[in-house]
């Protein structure tokens, strides 16, 4: 494909003054305060199938899938046409005071495909939003009931929510510094469930053992009577592709229905073909949740969607008779008819192109190639993941585990990937991979090959 194919400007003074206006103006996530004026991005310019091509022309693998999110991948004429006949049809309805045809379609599609009796459907901007709005709804049902002490979320070190101020609060993130407030009130975080982290010789049933036990000794340090909900990711996706031991999540949903705590599953990374089905909660762990959050894949990322799914049980506890109580959560953009549509046409190309079953069928080589490296690399500490989640967690100097040296090594692969032609997702000293749902074995070798080159270059700068 020649360099200018999707449009790459020739023009070198167009880019610096794009660039410019970039580093000056535009206010990026996460921005590091002591040099985010002098941050030069990649100016992505285009993207077809599982690559995207910067504005020099080059062309690059997606390896984290944009941001988790990009399941059938990018240049869908259908969804841009299902867009644009929303777009030109009606592009906006209030949800306060009127419905539209996608809205109401789209809420009993994921009716459908929720397990148990999740079945209704509360739409929000993206996934932050729909955590909000499911801790909001623990809220809500605890104050009809008369608890309002019953408050607390117990949430999981590693674990990531989201940004806006309850999302963040539930949020993990403990190796990253932050000046931002969070209600330290509303959360208890539960000490890390990566097996990886476990001790020498201790088993994979003794550390489930042991994780549970951690929840069921927070309970009894708290008080179950001020314990609303527990939050939990089936995986935790940016804390480092991590998967509790097997049974952990049957086990805590148990104890969490023994003491009338909401379950909150929260599948904005894991729901809608990840690992190979809709939702990860009960085909993949067999559990059924009181609520489930979803996002990203919902629309493949063409459109931004989010969705609190709470189940007719919760629903039930919260109605009652006194009609000035009003569900008072929701969003300008709630069930946004063009965001629903990009929704519909998403899960069309799934069912027509049969990616979930795609997903399941090349999960096995995904995962053989990922842990091949682990095996075969010193400077790999961990190689793990499930579905189309891998991370492979890396040790570059066994005697400095400080936050520095990883960092520099996580900036490092991440540089040589890009060269070479791989966009990945580094996490300190972790790179993660979620790349489109279509991607092919082939395509899934070139990813891993890449990977393995750059490793094989890095052992030799940090073991000589």
């Amino acid at each position: 494909m020649n360099k200018h194919a999707f449009g790459a400007s020739p023009d070198s003074a167009h880019n610096t003054d794009l660039a410019e206006a970039d580093r000056l103006h535009n206010l990026h996530p996460w921005a590091a305060m002591d040099g985010w004026r002098e941050d030069d991005f990649m100016r992505v310019e285009a993207a077809d199938g599982i690559h995207v091509w910067d504005s020099s022309g080059k062309r690059f693998i997606d390896g984290p899938g944009g941001m988790w999110c990009v399941q059938i991948g990018y240049g869908r004429k259908e969804m841009a046409e299902a867009i644009s006949r929303q777009v030109m049809k009606m592009p906006y309805a209030s949800p306060w005071s009127s419905t539209s045809a996608p809205a109401a379609i789209l809420a009993r599609k994921i009716a459908e495909m929720a397990p148990g009796d999740l079945n209704n459907v509360h739409f929000t901007t993206g996934g932050s939003t729909a955590v909000d709005s499911a801790i909001r709804t623990m809220h809500f049902l605890n104050n009809r009931l008369g608890r309002p002490e019953k408050k607390i979320v117990i949430a999981r070190e590693k674990g990531y929510h989201g940004s806006t101020y309850l999302a963040a609060s539930v949020t993990g993130k403990e190796r990253f510094k932050t000046r931002f407030d969070t209600e330290k009130r509303l959360a208890r975080f539960l000490p890390d469930v990566n097996p990886y982290k476990r001790p020498r010789g201790m088993s994979l049933d003794a550390w489930c053992d042991a994780k549970v036990a951690d929840l069921e000794n927070m309970i009894a340090e708290v008080g179950a009577d001020r314990i609303g909900a527990f939050i939990a990711e089936p995986i935790l996706c940016s804390g480092g592709v991590i998967v509790p031991p097997p049974g952990y999540h049957k086990r805590t949903l148990e104890i969490c229905r023994a003491h009338d705590i909401l379950y909150i599953s929260d599948e904005v990374v894991t729901a809608f073909g990840r690992l190979g089905h809709w939702f990860a909660s009960e085909d993949v762990f067999g559990i059924t949740p009181d609520i489930i959050t979803c996002a990203k894949g919902l629309t493949s990322g063409y459109l931004p969607l989010g969705a609190c799914i709470i189940s007719d049980r919760v629903m039930e506890r919260m109605t009652g008779p006194d009609q000035d109580v009003l569900f008072s959560n929701g969003y300008t953009y709630s069930g946004h008819p063009v965001c629903c549509a990009a929704a519909l046409e998403n899960i069309a190309i799934f069912e027509r192109e049969g990616i979930l079953e795609h997903v399941r069928a090349i999960t096995p080589h995904f995962q053989n190639r990922l842990r091949k490296l682990g095996e075969q690399f010193d400077i790999v500490g961990d190689a793990r993941g499930m579905g189309l989640l891998g991370c492979l967690e890396c040790r570059p100097d066994l005697h400095d585990e400080s936050f520095a040296t990883q960092m520099q090594f996580g900036t490092r692969l991440d540089a040589i990937c890009e060269e070479m032609g791989l966009i990945v997702r580094p996490l300190v000293n972790m790179a993660v991979f979620s790349p489109p749902l279509i991607i092919t074995k082939a395509q899934i070798d070139e990813m891993f090959d890449i990977m393995e080159a750059a490793l094989e270059r890095l052992s030799v700068e940090y073991n000589g």
